[in-house]
């Protein structure tokens, strides 16, 4: 596969991580460099990995997974989202209900949420016979680099616009969830 097309389904693929990155950071308002490099670090390998994951099972694994992929992901984006926006409305500290989305179990749901689509990816790509670690290692660095950018757009606006964005960022984390679940339930 060539370049550009990789590059092309790598973009398509952050798109996910860089709107959850936007949506997460709103929420910190003020984002340290540590928790850019823990967010994007993350989504970048989740993003990298799930279509070597998809790749090595191939067939079997789109069998047992693809009827509900769309459901989990949904179900991880809903709950964080409906999360932020009660932290938001409730007037609620941060640290209380949501915690910090680049750390522990936020950081893990969030991060297999938006890298579900790159296992169908890498799905696809053991059907076309496509060798694996050369997109996988773009679809990685083309996530973490959007993610970064997010979270540098997501700050800004947390900053500027408080709880406001915070209840924003949590239902474009549940609009995600249901555009997920619309594109595979409406095919």
């Amino acid at each position: 596969m060539d370049f550009l097309s990789v590059l092309g389904i790598a973009f398509g693929l952050a798109i996910d991580a860089f709107a959850v990155a936007i949506a997460s950071s709103v929420a910190l308002r003020k984002v340290s460099p540590r928790q850019i490099f823990r967010l994007s670090f993350h989504f970048g390998l989740f993003q990298a990995l799930m279509p070597i994951i998809g790749w090595s099972v191939g067939f079997w694994f789109q069998r047992w997974v693809a009827p509900f992929d769309h459901w989990v992901a949904f179900g991880l984006l809903a709950f964080i989202g409906s999360k932020a926006i009660w932290t938001a409305v409730s007037g609620g500290d941060e640290d209380d209900l949501c915690g910090d989305p680049t750390r522990g179990l936020s950081l893990v749901m969030l991060s297999l949420a938006t890298s579900m689509d790159a296992l169908a990816v890498g799905i696809s790509f053991a059907m076309l016979k496509v060798r694996i670690l050369y997109p996988s290692a773009i679809i990685g660095v083309v996530a973490c680099a959007m993610t970064i950018l997010g979270m540098q757009i997501g700050s800004r606006l947390g900053m500027r616009f408080g709880r406001r964005m915070e209840v924003v960022g949590g239902l474009v984390l549940i609009s995600i969830g249901v555009k997920i679940v619309l594109e595979h339930t409406m095919v």
